[in-house]
């Protein structure tokens, strides 16, 4: 068994009104798809899996909890499903800013894009350099991941797209330590 970590709602609930609570365990097959009825959906780290909500659990009020399980199934760093798991004790949900998101999203693009204009756009941003609309604008046309700046949501796209992409080129990244960076405030 090892530590990972389960959103809820702000009711303790998951979809379907899974009730979940200290010393409470849901299991699942161990078939199908991650997402799917077979597996529980955990995160292996707390930072992702606030940084992921907005487009894998959409929680308006989440909680957060820590867990035990076994992985039997990974989407990279990102999510993970075990047959079965079971709630330790809530967790403080860790305060994560827009700023940290956009910082996320770019850090995430920074490991998969070459392009050269959107890269010196984004060191600029991430050292606070320039954080203008225009040239927000401007790298965007360079590439779609300078989009993260409009929206928490995006910056989950963007590290799902990252992950993706480097998976595809055989270079791995350490989505736990992006994510680490970004909400530390370290450049």
């Amino acid at each position: 068994m090892i530590k990972l970590f389960k959103l809820t709602d702000r009711d303790g609930q998951t979809r379907g009104g899974t009730q979940w609570w200290p010393g409470v365990s849901h299991s699942g097959t161990g078939t199908g798809e991650l997402c799917g009825p077979g597996w529980i959906h955990a995160y292996e780290h707390p930072l992702i899996a606030v940084l992921m909500n907005p487009i894998h659990a959409r929680f308006r009020t989440p909680r957060l909890w820590e867990a035990e399980g076994e992985v039997g199934l990974r989407n990279g760093q990102l999510k993970c499903g075990c047959k079965t798991l079971t709630i330790i004790r809530e967790i403080p949900l860790p305060s994560i800013t827009t700023e940290m998101r956009v910082r996320f999203a770019i850090l995430c693009a920074k490991e998969v894009c070459a392009d050269l204009p959107w890269n010196a756009w984004a060191d600029k941003w991430l050292s606070g350099e320039d954080r203008s609309e225009a040239a927000a604008g401007a790298a965007a046309e360079a590439a779609w991941a300078a989009w993260a700046v409009q929206a928490a949501s995006w910056a989950a796209y963007a590290a799902e797209a990252a992950a993706a992409a480097a998976r595809e080129v055989g270079h791995g990244i350490n989505i736990f330590e992006i994510a680490e960076k970004a909400c530390s405030g370290l450049r």
